[in-house]
């Protein structure tokens, strides 16, 4: 109510203060509102553009997501080209004949560049005839059939004239050509049983037929020159009752060290020549042994290298006829100054373990290594192809060895140089257990059942002349004694110490029962006679003091040698004899006591 009474004169004076106001600050005013009209403008201006770059920003965000998807079909693209590069590169190369590979072939000779190239080649073969269906290959079979026929023959013509020598000449070194040519060149010889197996049948047939003709020549001429100096020297085979009183027997322990593979010397060829040269049987004998022992089992080293089948099976080749111009055999040349070489003057030297050598000169290349001295596991019927074909070139060889074997059996030899010859067999035999020798295993099995007889015979012999000896001492109902001189009896037991001896350090273990049986046999006999032969003197004292010397004189003889501390038999022989001496001096006193 106040409001109304205000003074009218104090409202009108306010409104013309604001319109002062106002009007003072109105180009201020109109100032900001053209601002605010500018700014609105902007506004404006900025969301045209916000709305156009947004519009922009759609159409670059579906450029990018195609720019992607183009990106991820790319690098698909590129990880699909990337994973069939190598089969198509291997399989470009594969097909294709590389114009090196191709000159080689036909434009030079065979030489060590073909170790490299042929493998190459055959692997290209191998490639094509498996890939047949494109068009490609079989385009390009024309040329390689053509290679291959070129390498082929030249090959053939290679290994041919490789194996010439060994037929025309025994001089020919058979270790080198096969350690340093034909095994190392035994990457063709295996292109050629993949790819052309009637040229690799030939190639084996023709070194079938000089290795045959080689080793027969050679074996012959050298079992031909043991025989000459066998003839020279007579060892008749005396049985012990015979005993000659004139001889000192005795333990040649020079004879024995024939019955070891590092015994002597092996008996050379030339040494013929000398009329006047002589060697113990068993030295020839020896010799036989080991000259084919280095031989066939170096010879089985090689063919098992060299001629091993492919993974396929080969055909067996039969047997070429004996009557064949080349059925003979070959040797194994010189393959060190010290072993037997039967193509040469070295005959008779040390023999060497060629299959080791063999191996020493391919371990220096280790591809030729694996392939050939480490040959992968083979079938039965592949080793029988293998061990056909060292039959072949051996069996001339062997058909000499048993010759003179047996020839060493018509007059049988006395029962010592017979058992060293025996032991001899058995330690070659071991040796070529060693060597992996399977057919000269078999055959030295058989020559060993051969000489077994003639020694149980000839031992049976001895004990029964020891017997009949024993027998003549002692007089009968018809017949009166007539004995043996004492000389003759100790002489026989001199003889027995020898026997006995020689038999112990032939033989290391006491389970040989063939060999102390007869032993044991021989001793009994020589026991009774020595017993008997006592009994002759009538008077007592006398005969038992003869019983006790013969028999001390067995025990000190028994006693020096250097075995009667450490073999068994040994010991339980010398037992045997102090047990003899210890009765007959209880004899003595026994019949002292009653003379008194």
């Amino acid at each position: 109510m106040s409001d109304e009474n205000e003074n009218p004169q104090s409202v009108d004076t306010g409104i013309k203060t604001d319109e002062f106001l106002y009007t003072k600050h109105a180009k201020q005013y109109v100032d900001l509102h053209d601002q605010v009209d500018t700014s609105i403008g902007l506004l404006d201006s900025l969301e045209s553009f916000l709305s156009t770059f947004q519009t922009d920003l759609v159409a670059v965000s579906g450029q990018i997501s195609n720019l992607q998807d183009r990106s991820k079909d790319i690098e698909n693209r590129l990880k699909a080209r990337k994973k069939i590069e190598k089969p198509l590169s291997s399989l470009l190369s594969d097909l294709s004949i590389a114009p090196s590979l191709a000159t080689t072939i036909l434009d030079s000779d065979v030489d060590e560049t073909w170790l490299t190239v042929v493998p190459d080649f055959e692997r290209r073969l191998t490639t094509l005839n498996a890939r047949k269906r494109v068009k490609a290959a079989r385009d390009l079979s024309e040329v390689t059939e053509g290679l291959r026929i070129v390498a082929a023959t030249k090959i053939r013509a290679f290994f041919l004239s490789l194996i010439q020598p060994v037929r025309i000449s025994m001089t020919t070194n058979m270790q080198v050509l096969q350690t340093s040519v034909l095994i190392k060149y035994r990457p063709l010889y295996e292109f050629l049983q993949n790819q052309a197996e009637d040229v690799a049948k030939e190639i084996q047939r023709s070194y079938i037929a000089a290795a045959r003709v080689y080793f027969e020549t050679g074996f012959r001429r050298y079992t031909r020159t043991l025989g000459w100096i066998k003839a020279r020297t007579i060892e008749k085979s005396d049985y012990i009752a015979n005993t000659d009183v004139q001889l000192e027997y005795s333990t040649d322990e020079s004879r024995l060290a024939y019955a070891r593979i590092d015994g002597p010397p092996v008996v050379q060829a030339y040494l013929a020549e000398d009329k006047a040269h002589k060697e113990p049987l068993e030295a020839l004998f020896r010799s036989m042994l080991l000259v084919l022992m280095d031989n066939a089992t170096a010879e089985y080293t090689f063919v098992t290298a060299f001629f091993t089948p492919p993974s396929q099976t080969l055909d067996i080749l039969a047997p070429e006829s004996s009557g064949s111009v080349f059925s003979p055999s070959r040797d194994s040349g010189g393959f060190d100054a010290r072993r037997p070489s039967l193509g040469t003057e070295t005959i008779g030297s040390p023999p060497m373990r060629r299959r080791e050598s063999l191996a020493r000169s391919i371990s220096n290349e280790p591809q030729l290594a694996s392939a050939a001295l480490e040959p992968r596991n083979m079938s039965k019927e592949e080793l029988s192809v293998l061990t056909g074909i060292w039959k072949q070139i051996m069996e001339p060889t062997l058909i000499y060895c048993q010759t003179f074997a047996t020839t060493v059996l018509e007059s049988p030899p006395p029962v010592v140089p017979l058992l060293t010859m025996i032991r001899m067999m058995e330690n070659t035999l071991a040796e070529v257990q060693t060597r992996g020798c399977a057919p000269l295993e078999t055959w030295l099995f058989g020559l060993r059942m051969q000489f077994w007889p003639v020694f149980q015979k000839q031992m049976s012999e001895h004990v029964a002349s020891l017997s009949k000896l024993s027998e003549s001492t002692t007089g009968g109902y018809f017949r009166r004694a007539v004995g043996p001189s004492d000389t003759v009896v100790q002489a026989v037991a001199n003889r027995y110490i020898s026997i006995f001896w020689s038999f112990v350090i032939l033989t290391e273990t006491e389970e040989e029962t063939m060999i102390f049986s007869n032993l044991t046999r021989l001793r009994q006999e020589l026991t009774m006679l020595i017993i008997n032969q006592s009994k002759r003197i009538t008077d007592p004292l006398k005969s038992a003091t003869f019983q006790s010397t013969l028999f001390e004189t067995l025990l000190q003889a028994m006693s020096k040698n250097q075995y009667s501390m450490t073999h068994p038999k040994a010991q339980a022989e010398l037992a045997y004899w102090r047990e003899r001496e210890e009765e007959s001096r209880r004899r003595i006193s026994s019949t002292t006591r009653q003379g008194r």
